[in-house]
């Protein structure tokens, strides 16, 4: 069966309402325009099980979607350190379901208001509308910033300081199109590059130079 996200029930609701409400009032050709904006909501809002690797050195996607960039950046607010930083943006067409890199625990998260620029824009991962969640896991700890786009202004955060995640775990949704920043130690090796394509769940996206120690990162 089917999986959906619980944040588009509202949305799969009234666009089938609209549907239904056009039919009644119109049986005409106009009914196609609400009857396909309900089957993009269901599109849209689809929340597929994924296939974890059970391999305790991997670091895996937070998100589905395209790579925008890879670099090392300087994070003080939250690390206060180095990291390796990588960029994922999602289009509408992704799944938008956010899932944990690696297993830990939540010690932080945060939203900060912001603008809804474009995604992609390199200054969005800055000045965007986001929600920032540090993990704190056996080999350092990892930020997370879930950035609201031009058309996503809402991200969800589904857990609070103290939870404990595993690797694969769902944790947050971001509607409609956006983008997810990922922050690693610079122990992490890091296996993508600008233009790949990666799945929520089970893209390796990078490495430990050391594995974890058993159970702490494991899958769900």
């Amino acid at each position: 069966m089917a999986k959906f996200a619980p944040e588009g029930v509202p949305f799969i609701l009234g666009a089938a309402a609209v549907t239904v409400a056009v039919l009644a009032a119109a049986k005409n050709w106009t009914v196609a325009i609400p009857f396909i904006l309900t089957l993009f909501m269901f599109y849209f809002f689809r929340d597929p099980d994924r296939q974890t690797p059970d391999d305790s050195g991997a670091i895996i996607s937070p998100a589905d979607g395209r790579i925008l960039l890879v670099t090392e950046v300087r994070d003080d607010e939250f690390l206060g350190k180095d990291a390796r930083k990588i960029s994922i943006f999602m289009s509408p067409l992704n799944v938008h379901v956010n899932r944990a890199p690696y297993g830990g625990e939540v010690i932080s998260v945060r939203h900060t208001p912001g603008s809804f620029k474009k995604a992609f824009l390199d200054e969005a991962s800055q000045k965007n509308d986001n929600i920032a969640m540090v993990l704190k896991t056996p080999m350092g700890d990892i930020l997370l910033r879930q950035i609201a786009g031009s058309v996503a202004r809402r991200a969800v955060c589904r857990v609070k300081p103290g939870d404990t995640l595993i690797k694969g775990q769902r944790y947050g949704i971001i509607k409609f199109s956006s983008r997810v920043d990922i922050y690693l130690p610079l122990s992490a090796r890091v296996l993508v590059k600008p233009e790949d394509r990666v799945l929520s769940g089970e893209t390796i996206i990078a490495r430990w130079d050391t594995a974890a120690e058993d159970g702490e990162g494991g899958t769900k």
